[in-house]
């Protein structure tokens, strides 16, 4: 059975495929009028928020989607995707030194980051969770803004980490094409999820660059300070991404772990310790003590333990590629990479020159501190963590990040809102539409806005928090 979430998605693309297709890029909004030309926009997702194509050097023919792919998703991802660190230079490199993973450039960034498998599959079956940025791109469309001239995407390899040289110069150079394409108007940068996080190693690392092209952050759903439970939990069992019906098209969880357990930008997503959570978020293990002769024994883990605790269960971890064995434990290289992410983040300052804006979701049961086993069925060898359904402790946010840190930006914000609505709802909600025009100083041509809102989430603004309030 489909989860609500998941089938509220599903009807919204229903219904948006039964209205008449908006003709983008041709529409001026009624704010575009008279005023000289607008602030260029720039969008940049989150994690697996940009389509990845796999290419062979030996052939400069082959390219293939490889991330989102719905049909042989599992055998593909495992082929192309499924990845080493490189301590010496820092990047995550495939298995097959012939392949190389790239984010197509087509529509100005936009494609990449719009609807992630653009197959006739999904279209036929309206897999609505493959439908990423695509509401909000309409949304900016019909409010006039012009893909190439005031409307610009910023897909990148998500494998890799936050602060890498190459996700550094290719937001430097997108932020300069919007820039100067627009005729030196200041980008409007929209950040979606770890995306909020890219955004901030950049700003960290090149605050002079920030300032000059940058005149309004709105970040959404970021995880500032991490988000605890599920990243915790994807270093043990993998990630999900979709639930129900949807998932058997899609990349298994363990599939997943086997990547993400070499992914730095997972890393950078573990709970900040030197952050003042409320409560400091836990794992915890329901395990037979050998020294009491196997009384069973409830241990905690916080965040500095949890390190002992990766190390232990994924010691043993290993994958199968063309018929070798290699070893996947806790890669302690990629953790030491990202204690120093994690330090630049902290470092972080917001130019007095730019405008900050947090929207945030809220009224979702969000995972936070994750038990495994049970004092029924407690864990031998911890080993057994990587094969067993986590419980979870819940808190309020979104579904993947907690308000607690979704909210700790840190920053002088304009305005921090909270609303209903679920990670990746928040990009398809009308309340949130509302908030960008409001921000963005635009509204939509009145022919298509109304509409457009029939086939949009429609939330409740829960929360605003004023100016410094955090």
């Amino acid at each position: 059975m489909l989860g609500g979430a998941a089938l509220g998605l599903r009807l919204r693309v229903l219904r948006r495929r039964l209205r008449p297709r908006r003709r983008r890029g041709r529409r001026k909004g009624p704010a575009a009028e008279g005023e000289g030309g607008r602030e260029p926009v720039l969008l940049v997702s989150g994690m697996g928020g940009s389509v990845l194509h796999a290419r062979r050097r030996s052939d400069p023919k082959f390219d293939l989607r490889v991330w989102v792919r719905i049909l042989f998703a599992n055998a593909d991802f495992k082929k192309y995707l499924w990845s080493l660190y490189n301590a010496d230079t820092g990047y995550v490199e495939p298995l097959d030194d012939d392949v190389e993973i790239v984010v197509p450039e087509d529509d100005h960034g936009l494609f990449a980051i719009d609807i992630l498998d653009p197959s006739w599959f999904v279209e036929l079956l309206h897999l609505s969770m493959v439908y990423h940025f695509h509401d909000m791109i309409d949304m900016l469309v019909d409010c006039g803004y012009e893909k190439g001239t005031t409307l610009f995407g910023y897909g990148y390899d998500f494998r890799q980490s936050n602060r890498i040289d190459k996700a550094m110069d290719g937001l430097r150079a997108k932020l300069e094409t919007a820039y100067k394409t627009s005729g030196g108007k200041k980008v409007n940068v929209i950040s979606h999820s770890m995306g909020g996080l890219l955004v901030r190693c950049f700003m960290s690392m090149n605050c002079d660059v920030f300032a000059k092209y940058v005149n309004k952050w709105i970040c959404i759903a970021c995880p500032f300070q991490g988000a605890p439970g599920c990243i915790n939990d994807s270093l043990l069992t993998g990630l999900q991404f979709v639930y129900g019906f949807e998932s058997f098209f899609f990349v298994s969880r363990w599939t997943m772990h086997q990547l993400l357990v070499e992914c730095p930008s997972i890393y950078e997503m573990l709970p900040n310790p030197e952050f003042k959570w409320k409560e400091k978020p836990i794992v915890q293990v329901w395990r037979k003590n050998p020294e009491k002769d196997g009384v069973v024994e409830l241990v905690q883990y916080e965040e500095t333990d949890c390190v002992s605790l990766f190390q232990e269960a994924l010691r043993n971890n290993e994958l199968t590629y063309n018929g070798k064995t290699v070893a996947l434990p806790f890669n302690m290289s990629v953790f030491k990479w990202a204690t120093e992410t994690r330090r630049i983040l902290d470092n972080a300052e917001l130019p007095d020159t730019v405008s900050f804006y947090n929207i945030y979701g809220t009224s979702y049961e969000t995972p936070y501190d994750v038990c495994y086993g049970s004092e029924s069925s407690p864990i031998g060898d911890l080993s057994e963590v990587c094969h067993t359904v986590p419980a979870y402790t819940y808190v309020d946010g979104d579904c993947t990040v907690p308000v607690e840190s979704a909210m700790a930006d840190g920053f002088a914000a304009k305005e921090r809102i909270g609303v209903k609505a679920d990670h990746r709802g928040l990009l398809c909600d009308e309340n949130v539409f509302e908030l960008l025009k409001k921000w963005l100083g635009v509204r939509e041509n009145a022919r298509v806005s109304k509409s457009a809102r029939r086939c949009v989430s429609r939330s409740k603004v829960v929360g605003v928090f004023p100016e410094g309030s955090c």
